[in-house]
């Protein structure tokens, strides 16, 4: 019951459109999912595969969101909408962590053992982003919408791209939960505008150089 509650509270806490408790309980299917997942897992660790996964499939055909008994989630877990999420079964999501529809949490290959990955506390993981394989994501981190993430990604940075790129905003901590997950920057776009920027400022130089006569100009040659 103290998961359950964290849980709600966790609805609450980073959803606007919740307003009612009643409204939570009945039409969330995140919540829905992660309920069923408790008694899945309870079932799971206590040597038990059949019926697990039979409340796994139910689950999913009734909200969309697969994740595996096996899996093992912390408290405060919110999956927002939901819909095409998928946790496998060696992953391992920490306290407080918000994922969006179209996340995956996979493999990457039919390897044993621990083959998903390893979600730290307070994570955001924007929609759409895979997460493919026994990588750890740290603490406080934010995965961009789309993102595809393949390496380990250290605590306090945000992942954006495919494949996923590490920016790190000034090297400060972030200091709560941070939901934005679409603003994000693109160190494509910040490169580009770089080399653009060099190249203006060499224009700018030839130019003078040209008006002070230390240069010819040969473009008419």
């Amino acid at each position: 019951m103290r998961r359950i509650k964290e849980d709600v509270r966790a609805i609450f806490e980073r959803d606007p459109a919740a307003k009612t408790l009643l409204e939570v309980l009945i039409c969330y299917p995140g919540l829905h999912a992660l309920l069923f997942h408790r008694l899945a897992h309870a079932l799971h660790r206590r040597g038990l595969v059949l019926l697990p996964r039979l409340i796994s499939h139910f689950s999913r055909m009734i909200t969309g969101i697969e994740i595996h008994p096996g899996a093992k989630i912390g408290e405060g877990f919110f999956i927002d909408h939901g819909m095409g999420v998928v946790i496998g079964e060696t992953a391992e999501i920490g306290d407080n962590v918000t994922i969006y529809h179209g996340v995956s949490l996979g493999g990457t290959g039919k390897e044993k053992g621990k083959r998903h990955p390893t979600v730290g506390n307070n994570v955001v993981v924007g929609t759409g982003a895979k997460l493919l394989g026994p990588i750890e994501i740290g603490d406080f981190a934010r995965i961009g919408a789309g993102s595809v993430v393949l390496n380990n990604v250290p605590s306090h940075t945000t992942v954006v791209g495919v494949p996923g790129r590490v920016v790190i905003y000034d090297g400060a901590r972030v200091p709560s939960i941070d939901l934005n997950h679409e603003n994000l920057p693109d160190p494509v776009a910040e490169m580009l505008y770089c080399l653009q920027q060099q190249i203006d400022d060499i224009r700018f130089q030839q130019e003078r150089c040209l008006k002070e006569g230390r240069i010819h100009d040969n473009s008419g040659v």
